[in-house]
């Protein structure tokens, strides 16, 4: 299943169940969680009431009864209108998730019996597995459950997961070992540790982050639902104070009628905020599900939202700001030393470094004929982002003792030359300016040392991305400030922060020195977002507001991220942040929105009711509408399909600009503020001469 794919915005089978799920949600239980809309589920019950009574007591009520009736009903609507809202946006995330549930097999899987490289395994159905079992997976079989490669390299087919057809490869070690359960080997094999048990995979997750019907409010959702019913309630104490100040009025002025109860209601449904109240939770759901629609799971609203809020953003210069190819360029060997010592050196050195660059060092060198293979007794030292070094310490010759070994290592530049200068050697100064001109040019600079001496240098090439540079402007413009994490030195940083564009950067940064960063930044209230997908990166991203693990990435950085991008893009960043303002703009436009209609819906209510009494409030029908009781039907039934018209506004969202606040408060305001404004008047008009047309008032 491509989970790019996106439903129509009205798909039938969603249309039918959604208006079904309108109905449902017409249970008081459900009705009372939204305080706006109970207002209006209260005042169609009370209506209906009215109706019936005037049915009984056709003088009583001040009104005829067809009048009460079509009140009630488009109350009714009004109510049912925004169940349907909320329920659409809840059937489109469903919809995702039964796609997601498809994906999900009862398999068989080769679990490999102990020892392991014994190569001997049972088969076992994928429910029966548990964390920390060991199994084989073959070319053509489906993955069982969620797991780490330990052994093997393979090419597996994750479309089902990410949508995109070609193929990638999974192997151990690194940064690329996580595999997810669903997808299918299509060549070679692997032997994968189970790293989660039966219902705790990373498709059960998506399945339950994606089925949000019961999605708890964010918290700028719960300060806005705070400040709807605070309204609601000014405009309910207003409109109790009408019905005594109306037996009041026609008492001392000896004219007119006493405003009717069911007007009474008709004002105050149309005067609290309705139309985002309505519609707050659908836009809410529908985040969500265009997040998944980026192919990013998000496990909360709260994320997405804080996606919206973020003002810093933490890259990593590999893969984001760069095309992520750093690979190994030029072999610069010191005076004295030749092309195929530091060939040699570096090429040892590099064997047990699993990162690209450590594997590029290897290709770079077997290119150049050199091609020796580590000896038996050779100690391998593992590339670290904490010692940023790896090498391999050499037998000693025959007849020397233990302690003679020959230690070899190809790291960063300060690094090599702080484990030179242990040694008790030093960095030739020739080999420093060589290191500065390569990370001028913004290349990197990797030394290679054999003992105490340092051979040379090796030359990591790198490109930029052509656009990266402009979309760095749009966020500075919306006041988000970026930030370049690398492993590089000073000057290689240097230059590549100039090109991209960015407002800062942080070179030779260890994983420690990222968690200070974001820490640093929070302190002085900001907000902060970054990727990774390694377990260094794991502490970071637990500190960070919005962290977007790689669905590639290690276990360890899944779970302590609140977001997994499935396209393994740490560029998806910059879409996340888009995607979280969008949100917020929505919900900020439609509230502006409900705000503003409020006004037209005054001027064509309160002349109605009251004219009667006061003559003069005539000169407030602004809209010369025909007659008292179509005004107030006309304003009720504008009420009601202004839900329905801002629906697809509510589930798109609204497009996302990079302006700056007051650009954007200045946009919404002359857009949805005096959109809100005009359009009530022209379409109480409209709904006007319709009722005169077919003689319904």
């Amino acid at each position: 299943m491509q989970m790019k794919s996106s439903l129509p915005l009205f798909d039938a089978s969603l249309v039918r169940s959604a208006l079904w799920a309108a109905f449902a949600k017409l249970d008081p239980r459900v009705q009372w969680r939204n305080p706006v809309m109970f207002i209006v589920y209260i005042g169609s019950i009370l209506t209906t009431l009215l109706w019936a009574h005037a049915l009984s007591f056709p003088g009583d009520t001040g009104m005829a009864p067809a009048f009460v009736l079509a009140i009630s009903i488009w109350l009714w609507f009004t109510a049912l209108f925004a169940n349907f809202a909320e329920a659409l946006a809840e059937g489109r995330s469903k919809a995702q998730a039964a796609s997601l549930r498809g994906l999900r097999k009862n398999t068989w899987a080769k679990k490999m019996v102990e020892p392991f490289h014994g190569g001997k395994w049972l088969p076992l159905q994928a429910p029966e597995l548990r964390r920390g079992d060991v199994v084989l997976v073959e070319a053509h079989d489906v993955i069982p459950l969620d797991g780490e490669v330990i052994e093997g390299v393979a090419s597996i087919d994750e479309s089902a997961i990410t949508g995109e057809s070609a193929p990638v490869v999974r192997e151990s070690g690194g940064d690329f070992s996580a595999v997810t359960g669903g997808t299918r080997v299509l060549s070679d094999w692997l032997v994968v540790r189970v790293t989660v048990s039966p219902g705790e995979s990373f498709l059960d997750r998506m399945i339950g982050m994606v089925e949000a019907a019961k999605r708890q409010k964010t918290p700028n959702e719960i300060a806005l639902t705070i400040l709807l019913v605070a309204l609601t309630l000014v405009f309910l104490m207003v409109t109790v104070t009408l019905l005594p100040y109306s037996i009041f009025s026609v008492g001392a002025m000896h004219a007119g009628t006493v405003v009717p109860l069911t007007a009474l209601v008709a004002l105050l449904v149309c005067l609290i905020p309705t139309t985002i109240g309505g519609l707050l939770s659908a836009v809410g759901v529908a985040g969500m599900s265009r997040m998944m629609q980026a192919n990013v799971i998000a496990t909360s609203g709260r994320a997405v939202e804080a996606a919206g809020d973020v003002d810093v953003l933490l890259l990593d210069k590999t893969g984001t700001i760069t095309l992520g190819n750093r690979r190994a360029n030029t072999f610069l060997p010191a005076p004295g030393v030749t092309q195929q010592r530091l060939g040699r050196a570096a090429l040892l050195a590099s064997l047990a470094d699993e990162t690209p660059e450590g594997r590029s060092i290897v290709e770079l060198a077997r290119r150049g004929g050199i091609d020796e293979p580590a000896a038996e007794g050779t100690r391998f030292v593992p590339f670290t982002a904490q010692t940023r070094m790896s090498g391999v310490d050499l037998p000693a010759a025959p007849g020397a003792v233990d302690t003679d070994h020959l230690p070899l290592r190809k790291g960063a530049v300060d690094a090599v030359r702080r484990h030179v200068e242990t040694l008790g050697g030093a960095v030739p100064a020739e080999l420093l300016r060589a290191a500065d001109e390569v990370a001028r040019r913004g290349s990197t600079p990797l030394a290679v040392a054999e003992g105490q001496r340092v051979l040379g240098i090796v030359e990591l090439k790198d490109i930029v991305k052509t656009d990266i540079r402009e979309r760095f402007a749009e966020l500075r413009r919306m006041g988000i400030r970026t930030v370049m994490i690398t492993g590089d030195n000073q000057l290689t940083a240097a230059a590549i922060a100039a090109e991209a564009g960015v407002d800062d950067f942080l070179a030779e940064a260890a994983p420690e020195d990222k968690l200070a960063l974001i820490r640093k930044y929070q302190s002085e209230g900001r907000l902060v977002a970054m990727t990774g997908d390694g377990t260094n990166d794991a502490p970071a991203l637990a500190q960070a507001d919005v962290a977007v693990a790689m669905g590639t990435g290690t276990q360890a950085a899944k779970e302590a991220g609140n977001m997994v991008d499935l396209d393994s893009n740490p560029t998806k960043l910059l879409e996340v942040v888009e995607t979280g303002k969008a949100l917020l703009m929505t919900r900020g436009s439609l509230t502006t929105f409900s705000i503003a209609n409020d006004i037209a819906k005054y001027f064509a209510i309160i002349p109605a009711i009251f004219v009667s009494t006061y003559p003069q409030l005539a000169a407030l029908n602004v809209m010369r509408l025909a007659s008292p009781s179509s005004a107030i039907l006309s304003a009720v039934i504008f009420n009601a399909l202004i839900i329905v018209f801002l629906i697809p506004l509510a589930l798109k969202g609204v497009r996302y600009r990079p302006v700056g606040a007051a650009a954007l408060l200045r946009r919404n305001l002359a857009i949805y503020g005096l959109g809100g404004l005009v359009a009530p008047f022209v379409g109480i008009k409209l709904i006007d001469g319709l009722l005169v047309a077919i003689g319904l008032v």
